[in-house]
């Protein structure tokens, strides 16, 4: 198995020294260490490491958390912080970075260890997971599949003929697709399935709710009562979406 790259950014050159050994003989590589916050920039730049090791406390103009925060919306680099000062306002400080871990000097080489290792772990997830979500996004969105989106199903995807689509129902970061026979799930939001499911058949009429308007069976405030094969569903009307749907049927 390959080595983890860690870069250091540590002004102080005993500490810096150390937190090497230690890493080495934990079993991860150490590519460089720097000292200030520009210098880490340059260096993730250049080496493209697993992972930051960074003093909130640099010398320089720019700080530990400043530094933190372009790598983390430049590189997408998960960054543990370390500090010899653990109050409340320096802790406040460092969260508004969301790092990946917080180690207070002088640490054990097992917290080092645990952290970091908990770190990677954590990171490589949120990417499969953004991997997935994009890969789902860019399917459900393809313009050659206006008639069909394709959803997970048992690690498959699974193309769902929208005709057969009853309701999308949002649950956090997911929806679900509710068909006759069928629930499936998805990563994407709302508004990019709206966006996949066009023309005049389908309705939004709740923040976490799309509907198929042919499958209503009755309007009864504040929901509407659904078919679902040989079910009845109530789905509720959101009020900021009651005229859209109001709109969107055809009185007589």
């Amino acid at each position: 198995m390959s080595k983890n790259n860690i870069l250091i950014v540590e002004d102080e050159g005993i500490v810096a020294k150390d937190i090497q050994n230690s890493l080495k003989k934990l079993g991860y590589h150490v590519p460089l260490i720097v000292s200030t916050g520009e210098d880490a920039m340059q260096a993730v730049e250049e080496s493209q490491p697993d992972l930051v090791l960074m003093d909130i406390m640099l010398k320089g103009s720019l700080s530990g958390i400043d530094a933190a925060n372009v790598i983390k919306d430049r590189y997408d680099i998960p960054v543990v912080f370390l500090t010899a000062y653990a109050d409340e306002s320096t802790l406040a400080k460092a969260k508004i970075s969301e790092p990946y871990g917080y180690i207070i000097k002088p640490f054990k080489e097992i917290d080092l260890h645990t952290t970091i290792e908990m770190a990677l772990y954590k990171h490589a997830r949120e990417m499969e997971i953004k991997k997935e979500r994009d890969l789902y996004s860019s399917i459900i969105t393809d313009k050659s599949t206006h008639d069909a989106v394709f959803v997970r199903s048992h690690s498959r995807l699974v193309r769902v003929a929208t005709k057969d689509i009853i309701y999308v129902e949002a649950l956090k970061d997911y929806v679900v697709f509710h068909t006759p026979n069928a629930k499936y799930t998805i990563h994407s939001t709302m508004k990019d399935i709206q966006k996949a499911l066009i023309g005049n058949d389908f309705v939004r009429v709740h923040r976490s709710y799309i509907i198929r308007k042919e499958k209503i069976i009755a309007i009864e405030q504040p929901n509407v009562i659904m078919e679902l094969g040989d079910k009845k569903v109530t789905v509720p009307i959101g009020g900021s979406y009651k005229d859209d749907l109001m709109d969107s049927l055809i009185f007589v």
